[in-house]
């Protein structure tokens, strides 16, 4: 990859090393995608002394792309289950004070430190709380999600697919499903709005 900024090429190196690749198909811890990362940013970049929150550090791909951009009058807090991501994560963000990452359940520590102007749901089930994490206007992003036209045709997620259905059927969201370059890949995000 090039043309990484060098918080992300750091997250990108801690990856490898605990041998987390960048999101492929199956099962099993990833980074998110490279486009989902500048998607992050653009967000991110927006967070005019905000606050910005992450359930599911992996070892800070996002969080990076996310430190990257965000304003100097921002912070992050970023909140990672297992104990080897998180030690990887907090040698990534090492020197960036704006950063906090957090062992433990992401909702319970993130409930703690709302609301959030961005949230990024990277990973496990959406608890249905998770919107009163963030303030009105704020944003809520969740990654791993394939569009419609791509799925195979008996794949049951054409029928009925929880993520879609929380973001279109959550009345307090205003929500999209943004495809990414690949067209094989797409995330949703949704403005609270109520």
């Amino acid at each position: 990859m090039s043309d990484l900024p060098p918080l992300v090429q750091r997250a990108l190196d801690a990856a490898s090393e605990v041998g987390m690749p960048l999101r492929r198909e199956g099962t099993g811890p990833s980074c998110c995608l490279p486009d989902v990362g500048r998607f992050l940013a653009v967000l991110a970049a927006g967070c005019i002394g905000g606050s910005i929150g992450e359930a599911g550090t992996g070892v800070g791909f996002g969080a990076a792309w996310m430190a990257s951009a965000m304003p100097v009058d921002c912070r992050l807090v970023t909140v990672e289950l297992d104990e080897t991501r998180v030690a990887a994560a907090r040698r990534v963000f090492a020197y960036e004070p704006r950063v906090e990452v957090v062992h433990g359940d992401s909702f319970d520590e993130l409930e703690r430190r709302a609301p959030f102007d961005l949230l990024f749901a990277d990973g496990g089930r959406q608890p249905g709380g998770i919107v009163e994490l963030l303030r009105i206007g704020g944003r809520l992003v969740n990654d791993d999600v394939t569009p419609v036209d791509v799925l195979p045709a008996d794949s049951p997620y054409r029928e009925h697919d929880p993520k879609r259905e929380f973001f279109f059927g959550d009345p307090r969201l205003v929500a999209a499903e943004v495809v990414l370059p690949d067209l094989r890949n797409s995330l949703l995000v949704g403005t609270r709005v109520g």
